[in-house]
C-alpha cells in the first residue's frame, strides 16, 4: 500500500504500541528495516527515547495502512547511551541485523563515531539532533541527513541572543570538551570576534561527569562576566547553575539544545529559573505539530520529550523516500530527499546537497515557573 502523509496520515490514532524490547515480526525480506539508534538509558536517554516514540507513532500508522509498497516497516531499536565508543558497536549492531535506514544518532560525538560504518554500508542516516558542522559541512558523510540546524546556526543565535536581545557584552564561554560542546562554544568564540560587539572574558572547557564545579564558577566570577555562554549537556550545566545560585552569582546563563531538556529543570530546580536555551525552532503554530504532540499523549500518556518533533519529521521524510523511490537504495532515497518537499512537524521541508534540512533554525527559551517557555 502505497504511503499517504498528508494531515489525516499525521493525527490519525497510534495503534498497538510494541514494547521497546519487542522484536518486530516479519520474515527476512519481506519487511522493511527501521533502526533506531540513540541513547536510551544513563543520563541522557532523555535525549533518545521521545525519538523512539516518535518513530513508533509514524511507523505503526503505516503499517495499519498496508506498509509501504507491499512491506511492513519493522523498527530495529539499538541504545548507543550517547557515547562514542558504544555508538560503532550500535551502528555495527543495526548494520549486520539488516537495517535499511538509520534514525539516528542523537549526540554529535556517537553520530560522527558511527557515521563511517553507516557510510561503508550505504545506509541512509538520519538525525533529529545531531548538530556538529562536520557531519554535513565537511562533505565526508554523503549518507548524513538532519531535520535539524547545525551549530553553524546555533552559535550565532546564541550570542546574538546574549549581545543584542539581554545587552550583555562580557561573555565567559564554557565547554565540555566533546565533539558537540567544544566546536558550539568555538562557534560561539569567533561569532563575537566576527561581529565586533562584546567580549570573551572567559573561555575554558570543563571535564564531563565532575563532581563539582566551584573552580569554574569561581572563574567565572573573577572575569567578570556578565553571561555565561555554554556548550555541552544538561548534566554539567545543572551543577554550573546550581553552583552559581548557591554563591549568589549573578550572571545570566545562555546554552543550547544540549540544556532545553526537562531534565535539566528537574534536575537544577529552583535553580534553573531564568536559564536561557537554544533549542529547534518552535513549531506551535504548524497544525502537523499539534496533531503529532496530541498523538503521543494519547499513545504515552504524556507531553513529548526533546527532538521529538525534528524525529518524528525525519522518520516522516524517509518513509516518504523510500515510498516515492520504491527503493531503499541510499541513491535512490537521496534524489528524493533533496528534490522532494514533505510536510511535517517541523515544516514542509526538504535537503540541500549537504544534508541539512532547508527551513528549520532555532529559537530560544527561557525557564519560568518551572518550564521553557519562547522568548518573544
Amino acid at each position: 500500500m502505497k504511503l499517504t502523509l498528508s494531515g489525516k496520515f499525521l493525527s490519525t490514532a497510534a495503534c498497538v504500541l510494541m514494547a521497546l524490547s519487542a522484536p518486530a515480526m516479519g520474515v527476512a525480506g519481506d519487511t522493511i528495516k527501521f533502526g533506531v539508534a540513540g541513547p536510551h538509558s544513563g543520563d541522557l536517554a532523555s535525549y533518545g527515547l521521545p525519538t523512539v516514540n516518535a518513530a513508533k507513532l509514524v511507523i505503526d500508522k503505516v503499517n495499519a495502512n498496508g506498509g509501504i509498497n507491499g512491506k511492513k516497516v519493522e523498527m530495529l531499536i539499538e541504545d548507543d547511551v550517547c557515547k562514542p565508543e558504544i555508538s560503532t558497536n550500535t551502528a555495527t549492531k543495526l548494520v549486520s541485523d539488516g537495517a535499511e535506514v538509520v534514525l539516528g544518532h542523537i549526540c554529535s560525538g556517537a553520530t560522527i563515531a558511527a557515521m563511517p560504518i553507516y557510510k561503508n554500508a550505504g545506509i541512509l542516516v538520519v538525525s533529529p539532533s545531531a548538530t556538529s558542522d562536520e557531519l554535513t559541512l565537511s562533505g565526508n558523510y554523503p549518507n548524513f541527513f538532519r531535520t535539524i540546524a547545525p551549530n553553524a546556526a546555533q552559535s550565532p543565535a546564541m550570542i546574538d541572543f546574549a549581545v543584542d536581545k539581554l545587552g550583555l557584552t562580557k561573555i565567559a564561554i564554557i565547554h565540555d570538551k566533546g565533539d558537540y560542546g567544544k566546536p558550539l562554544a568555538e562557534g560561539a568564540k569567533k561569532h563575537v570576534e566576527q561581529k565586533g560587539k562584546g567580549e570573551v572574558v572567559l573561555f575554558e572547557g570543563i571535564t564531563p561527569g565532575a563532581m563539582d564545579y566551584s573552580a569554574i564558577v569561581q572563574k567565572i566570577k573573577q572575569s567578570g562576566a556578565q553571561v555565561v555562554v555554554f556548550g555541552g549537556y544538561h548534566p554539567e550545566a545543572s551543577k554550573i547553575v546550581t553552583i552559581m545560585k548557591k554563591k549568589r552569582l549573578d550572571t545570566a546563563f545562555v546554552s543550547d539544545d544540549g540544556v532545553k531538556d526537562d531534565t535539566f529543570i528537574k534536575v537544577a530546580g529552583e535553580s534553573a529559573e531564568g536559564v536561557y536555551a537554544a533549542g529547534p525552532q518552535d513549531n506551535s503554530a504548524n497544525p502537523l505539530a499539534a496533531e503529532a504532540k496530541e498523538a503521543h499523549k494519547k499513545a504515552f500518556g504524556s507531553d513529548p520529550g526533546a527532538f521529538f518533533e525534528g524525529a518524528y519529521a525525519a522518520t516522516v521524510a524517509m518513509l516518504n523516500a523510500i515510498d516515492k523511490a520504491d527503493s531503499t537504495k541510499l541513491e535512490d532515497l537521496k534524489k528524493v530527499l533533496q528534490s522532494e518537499k514533505v510536510d511535517t512537524p517541523v515544516g514542509k521541508i526538504n535537503f540541500n546537497e549537504k544534508g541539512d534540512a532547508i527551513g528549520v533554525g532555532f529559537s530560544m527559551y527561557v525557564v519560568e515557573k518551572g518550564k521553557y517557555v519562547v522568548v518573544k
